[in-house]
């Protein structure tokens, strides 16, 4: 063990895209006793794939880096990536590769489904969320139509923190906050939505029951893994959720999560229900709410431009017209899943620092132009900025949210705070405390804070206006 326990012990785990890590942790005290890391790959092809029970083994790696620690654990909790669609035959084993969330194929049954169902608005007054291609329900309904035999041998649905959890326990058990990423959850109900469920064909049966905060999944019965059976298992959530968890987030406090993609939320008292899509109306963990806007690319995009340009990701330089939309990947917000990378304004002076710092600038234009949307009557004019994410250990990252939000930034000093929020989760469970008050305890929110500098509306209204002329181009 890292270090030295005062209370029982808690583990919190982040199955990501890319890797799954393993957080044992103090639960009185919150300090952080023995971590682990295990890599996933995802498959190429035309889609984001990747098998589920390489998480399940990435979950035993990371776990026997724990050592000792993993098997005194008294709780444990399970975040995943949202939306991925897990499919499972009826002896529990995939029926194929996990669709991702950022896998953009269902783009066209997407705009299907929001056609078939009364248009954008009824699906965001009664799901909470305009479902866009990264939806499970739109996953769905293309494997339905594009793979008919891998659907019909489909049993069980899961989501990726729903597969371990179940893995774990042997319960079929998922939560609000991660449910709310679907589609077929109601938020205005807070239950599975049969019609839409029925129009998608997928029996209720299929889905996992939906734990209430604070409930228990069931216990540690998976005897392959070093963790100590009979061990309470919390419900576990989405990795945004658990983010929000980990950070003991107050309703109005605003995030700007700096990753391979980007995300805005703030924790609000308020239902949401954007028709623009924009903002996914996604619940949290303990029976509030998640107004969150993702972008597809963010750090993974702007380092792309710094390879193609020979330059390290910090050399970035001012000055400069020069515009650059970096959806390479497409793009999830503003809804352009076909778009390219773009560039307006170049010049023979332009330089190439000046380029590299214009596609940091046209990856936080986005994000904070959602931030505008996710923001509500919880929030206060002004509030810092809470940066976290890979991107906030950089520089150049931090000094461009500074430059375009025109507010002060605070990046906390804890890291790995999905697999810190599961933790705290877990804490919350054994305790019988809110999570997110066990994280406030912990003091996983206090940071280096770096003063609001004056925003810079010139470079604003020039990416605003690209984006608009540019924006039938995109669509191609």
């Amino acid at each position: 063990m890292g270090a030295q326990a005062a209370g029982p012990l808690v583990l919190g785990v982040d199955s990501s895209t890319q890797s799954t890590k393993t957080l044992v942790v103090d639960a009185e005290t919150g300090v952080v006793v023995a971590r682990g890391q295990a890599p996933h790959t995802v498959g190429g092809g035309p889609g984001k794939e990747s098998d589920p029970r390489q998480w399940w083994e990435a979950l035993g790696g990371a776990l026997a880096q724990c050592g000792d620690a993993a098997r005194q654990v008294s709780a444990v909790s399970v975040a995943g990536q949202q939306h991925g669609l897990v499919t499972l035959d009826a002896a529990g084993d995939p029926v194929r590769p996990a669709l991702l969330w950022n896998d953009v194929r269902a783009a066209g049954h997407s705009e299907r489904l929001i056609a078939e169902r009364g248009g954008a608005r009824a699906w965001a007054d009664r799901v909470g969320s305009v479902p866009g291609p990264a939806f499970t329900v739109a996953k769905w309904a293309w494997l339905r139509e594009t793979e008919p035999a891998a659907a019909a041998a489909t049993a069980a649905v899961r989501l990726p923190h729903d597969y371990l959890t179940g893995r774990l326990t042997g319960e079929a058990v998922t939560d609000r906050g991660d449910a709310s990423g679907t589609g077929w959850w109601a938020s205005a109900t807070g239950a599975y939505d049969t019609e839409i469920l029925a129009h998608v064909g997928l029996p209720p049966e299929a889905l996992p029951r939906v734990a209430q905060p604070g409930e228990a999944a069931g216990t540690v019965h998976a005897g392959e893994l070093p963790l100590p059976r009979g061990a309470l298992v919390a419900a576990g959530t989405g990795d945004n959720m658990a983010a929000a968890l980990g950070l003991g987030l107050r309703p109005g406090q605003p995030v700007l999560s700096l990753g391979t993609s980007g995300t805005v939320y703030a924790v609000s008292t308020h239902r949401p229900a954007d028709p623009t899509g924009t903002v996914a109306g996604f619940a949290d963990a303990r029976g509030d709410w998640l107004p969150l806007a993702c972008t597809l690319n963010c750090t993974l995009a702007v380092d792309r431009v710094a390879a193609l340009l020979g330059r390290d990701r910090e050399a970035v330089e001012a000055g400069g017209e020069v515009v650059v939309l970096p959806f390479l990947d497409g793009e999830r917000t503003p809804n352009l899943p076909g778009a390219s990378g773009l560039m307006h304004g170049l010049r023979h002076d332009t330089t190439a620092g000046q380029l590299l710092q214009a596609a940091y600038d046209g990856a936080v234009f986005a994000l904070l132009r959602a931030l505008e949307q996710v923001l509500d009557a919880d929030a206060t004019a002004g509030a810092p900025l809470l940066l976290i994410g890979g991107g906030a250990k950089g520089r150049a990252w931090r000094e461009t949210v500074r430059r375009l939000s025109g507010r002060p930034v605070v990046v906390p000093e804890a890291q790995e705070l999905v697999a810190l929020g599961a933790a705290a989760q877990a804490a919350g469970l054994l305790l019988g405390e809110d999570p997110a008050a066990v994280a406030r305890r912990w003091g996983t929110a206090r940071g280096t804070e770096y003063e609001a500098q004056p925003r810079d509306d010139a470079a604003l209204d020039r990416l605003a206006a690209t984006l608009t002329d540019a924006e039938p181009l995109l669509r191609r």
